[in-house]
């Protein structure tokens, strides 16, 4: 069901010979996770299981992780929900591969054949509207730092999602050369 890659399968660099968060080695776009699912909804606890997996080995604090995996979690319910309107038997991919230029950030595409939906119609609902549903769309576009819809050739939709990976200092390693710890005494 899943190609993960060589590298996701890293160890922490300690005692026991495991690489520590944010140390996956990644070549440019190479996928970590190449995922092909059906569309049925009791498959996006495995998907959201390998993201976050993946998520918190990239060096995402438990926050930050859990909005991607809900980001995911959403867009693919999204696909399920309109793009199949609920039939069991659509197919969904999901890649997740780091991109280092301009910046170092996780980069996911959902695909699928599903039904089109103009891109510049794909709003989020007016945050007032309270009422089940209709939120996916601005919570994907809230916690990540690109979320880009477009058509697929011949059919279905392209779902771009990208938020950039947490330096070292950004998730609690002092760097020395910086000057002094984060309570401000040397």
């Amino acid at each position: 069901m899943a190609d993960l890659g060589r590298h996701a399968a890293g160890r922490d660099a300690d005692h026991r010979g495991r690489r520590a968060p944010g140390d996956l080695p990644v070549k440019d776009a190479s996928p970590l996770i190449r995922v092909e699912l059906l569309s049925q909804p009791e498959l996006l606890a495995p998907v959201r299981a390998m993201l976050t997996s993946l998520s918190e080995r990239l060096g995402f604090d438990e926050v930050q992780t859990g909005h991607l995996a809900l980001a995911v979690d959403e867009a693919l319910a999204n696909v399920i929900r309109h793009g199949y309107d609920g039939a069991a038997d659509g197919r969904i991919w999901l890649t997740a591969s780091v991109k280092e230029q301009p910046s170092r950030r996780l980069h996911i595409e959902i695909e699928d054949q599903g039904r089109q939906i103009d891109p510049a119609r794909i709003n989020p609902r007016d945050l007032e509207d309270i009422r089940p549903g209709g939120l996916g769309v601005h919570l994907m576009r809230e916690v990540t730092d690109t979320c880009e819809f477009e058509r697929r050739t011949p059919t279905g939709m392209r779902l771009v999602l990208e938020k950039s990976i947490p330096t070292a200092r950004s998730f609690g390693r002092h760097d020395k050369s910086a000057g002094t710890p984060e309570n401000g005494s040397p």
